[in-house]
């Protein structure tokens, strides 16, 4: 629980103290997790990656993970598990953005969202863009930037940060819960 305690901490200190943007409404972390799962019990499983697990991960990704703890969410109704969920933090040129990702039990993504975004809006993701993402899963050469997914003109580290961090997310799931594919 504390983990939860400090990721909405960091959401309303990104949201209230933004440089550069405008005024803009943003989900907290709990209640994008109610809408995006509704009516289910939302577990908080807080994870330390092994040395091995980091490896495979960042392999399969392309990208570096920052930390071997990991909390993820697991949204089940009764005994059945009907999502997961990560909230990924990073910084996109020089403002952090937090965005959560949802996936199906099967390890395909549902829904991207942004959660806090502290760069200038006009390099935000549209609603549109970010459901390009849907149905997504990992697999080999998959998910690159103007390739399988294309570049929002104008943002391009964004695009950039959102695909590789989707990647890592799914990669992180496969690791953790998909086990090796």
């Amino acid at each position: 629980m504390c983990r939860w305690c400090f990721l909405t901490f960091l959401f309303f200190c990104f949201v209230s103290f933004g440089i550069d943007s405008p005024a803009r409404d943003f989900k907290t972390p709990q209640q994008a997790l109610k809408d995006a799962f509704p009516g289910a019990n939302i577990e908080i499983k807080n994870i330390v990656l092994s040395k091995q697990q980091v490896e495979k991960i960042e392999k399969l990704s392309g990208v570096r993970l920052s930390s071997r703890l990991v909390s993820w969410y697991i949204a089940k109704r009764g005994d059945s598990v009907v999502g997961y969920a990560y909230i990924d933090s990073h910084v996109v040129r020089t403002h952090p953005e937090v965005v959560l990702y949802t996936l199906t039990p099967d390890g395909r993504i549902d829904i991207v969202e942004v959660l806090a975004f502290n760069e200038p809006l006009e390099y935000m993701p549209d609603e549109n863009w970010l459901k390009l993402f849907k149905g997504k899963s990992l697999g080999p050469d998959t998910l690159r930037l103007r390739r399988d997914i294309p570049n929002m003109t104008g943002a391009t580290l964004t695009s950039r940060a959102i695909t590789d961090n989707t990647r890592k997310v799914l990669a992180m799931w496969q690791v953790i819960f998909g086990g090796e594919r």
